[in-house]
């Protein structure tokens, strides 16, 4: 997935400060610009795009080719100003929708928040944090870090690991984590996996001495007006929160996570986030150059070496659902959809790959820059089609679920697990709440009203 954005093929690191150089010689400051402020009410800061020097015209062609490719909403803020929107944003923006792995990015948050409560040590040993007895020596030595840059060591395959998820049996993923085998030493090699966030999102639990729903809403959600209601995050069966997916958040509440992060932990007057966990988040981890604390990051990206903006950082969910900042430019672009791309290599490349439909948006909205801060890069080029050895089903990870296989972890499967009482399967689903949205008029049914 370290390849995923390479939609800024071509183009060079940027620089917004007065009297910057750009590739044609010295350029005049640009004109004073509008800015916002960020708002824990249901109604965003708008501006022109022209108050923020964008072309208005140009922006809604960027919108609308981005609608005709599956993207169900879709919102480009320049200085915390909404400037653009979809044209199926009034439909979907209050809809809980799975932002799937971008949950990943909302656990770092969490992380950081309590790494700056001075309750979890990220450089420490999750042996600090376990109950005794829980895991063997190996694996209670991966440390939190770890953890958060996915090199725990843990064998993973994404979509074995999924599947017990969308079809809500496991018994505990934490547990289940702390069976599967160790591949690599931890710290050594990036390996993409879910239980290491199932895995971290307990221990902050644990670290916090809470659930980690009831922390993330009093610390994360309440200061930025996303009420209780607005979302639904699923657990497991023993009650623990998935880390490393189904968090059903309506878009216009994922677009204030964004803006959170692209102002570096700041809302208004409060630093929800310490912009040095940030900051730290942000930095390529020593296994995975494009990887940061659950953040992909394109500087350094092995695979993208023909696109190395200083700064771009992004948030990533199945199927598109993104964040994508971009410092330098001051701009967030928030959206969700079902998957966009096209492939000359057939339909399985296409819901695979996503770097055709980013590619050729941000060319289109690049373009309604009036000032040309990014050169075009031109259309996109399919690179040619490789084997992705993660499409596979790793059978010993899911036998491990019912207890079966060395991914096993003694004691514990779909009908118990060591101590924990487990709830039936769909117990935790919410009302109208169906893998990828919550729809109907239950009035419990999650989304913003």
């Amino acid at each position: 997935m370290g390849c995923i954005y390479r939609f800024l093929a071509g183009t060079a690191a940027i620089s917004m400060v007065a009297g910057s150089v750009f590739a044609g010689g010295a350029r005049a400051a640009p004109a004073e610009q509008l800015s916002c402020e960020v708002s824990s009410g249901r109604d965003l800061e708008r501006a022109a795009p022209e108050q923020v020097g964008l072309d208005s015209g140009l922006l809604a062609d960027a919108l609308t080719f981005a609608s005709g490719r599956n993207r169900l909403n879709v919102q480009v803020f320049r200085h915390n100003c909404l400037i653009g929107e979809g044209p199926t944003n009034d439909e979907t923006g209050n809809v809980a929708w799975n932002i799937w792995s971008a949950t990943k990015s909302v656990v770092s948050l969490l992380a950081g928040i309590a790494w700056d409560q001075g309750k979890l040590d990220l450089e420490a040993p999750i042996d600090r944090y376990l109950p005794p007895g829980l895991g063997d020596e190996k694996h209670r030595s991966i440390t939190v870090e770890n953890l958060l840059t996915e090199s725990s060591g843990l064998a993973a395959d994404i979509l074995t690991e999924g599947i017990t998820g969308v079809i809500p049996i496991d018994p505990n993923g934490a547990v289940q984590a702390l069976g599967v085998p160790l591949n690599n030493p931890p710290g050594s090699v990036f390996s993409y996996s879910e239980r290491d966030v199932d895995l971290l999102a307990y221990v902050i639990e644990l670290a916090m001495g809470e659930p980690l729903q009831q922390f993330a809403q009093r610390e994360l959600f309440d200061p930025l007006g996303i009420e209780r209601g607005d979302y639904y995050w699923a657990r497991d069966r023993a009650g623990h929160t998935y880390g490393y997916a189904h968090l059903m958040i309506p878009p216009n509440d994922f677009a204030k996570l964004g803006l959170l992060v692209s102002n570096n932990g700041r809302w208004g007057t409060q630093q929800l986030v310490s912009e040095t966990y940030l900051r730290m988040a942000r930095q390529p981890s020593p296994a995975n150059k494009c990887f940061g604390y659950l953040l992909w990051i394109g500087l350094g990206c092995e695979e993208s070496q023909d696109f190395q903006p200083a700064d771009v950082y992004f948030m990533v969910g199945l199927g598109m659902q993104n964040v994508f900042i971009v410092p330098s430019l001051d701009l967030t672009v928030v959206w969700t959809g079902l998957f966009g791309s096209v492939s000359n290599q057939g339909i399985e490349e296409a819901l695979a790959d996503t770097t055709e439909l980013a590619h050729e948006f941000f060319r289109r909205l690049f373009a309604a820059f009036q000032d040309p801060l990014v050169p075009d890069p031109g259309p996109y080029v399919e690179p040619p089609l490789r084997a992705d050895s993660s499409r596979s089903v790793d059978t010993n990870l899911l036998m491990a679920v019912f207890g079966i296989g060395p991914a096993a972890y003694p004691g514990c499967d779909v009908f118990s697990c060591l101590n924990y009482p487990l709830a039936p399967p769909f117990a935790d689903t919410a009302p109208g709440c169906v893998i990828q949205a919550c729809l109907g008029p239950d009035p419990r049914t999650p989304g913003i009203r």
